[in-house]
């Protein structure tokens, strides 16, 4: 975790600090994999509290039959961090 000493966030910086973790995380996706083999993209990003503001970014993917040699789980992982590393990149605009 990373202190990053922020004023209070609004609600439309909130909503954009999710949304900014949430295309990273789908952009990230859909650079390793192509599209056509994804059935199941869910992003989910909650922001709780303002100050400090605590981001959690949960993703549920599945993978039709033709997707071979993918790891789904290590995949969804990396998705993860870089929605982390946006949201953060987003957070230093701020300051």
């Amino acid at each position: 975790m990373v202190e990053l000493g922020l004023p209070e966030l609004t609600t439309p910086q909130i909503e954009t600090l999710c949304e900014t973790a949430e295309n990273a995380a789908r952009r990230h996706i859909q650079t390793k994999i192509d599209s056509k083999f994804i059935d199941r993209l869910d992003i989910t990003v909650e922001a709780q509290g303002t100050k400090p503001i605590d981001l959690s970014v949960e993703i549920n993917l599945t993978l039709n039959k033709d997707a071979k040699n993918v790891d789904v789980d290590a995949l969804a992982k990396e998705a993860v961090v870089q929605a982390h590393l946006a949201s953060e990149n987003f957070l230093r605009t701020l300051i």
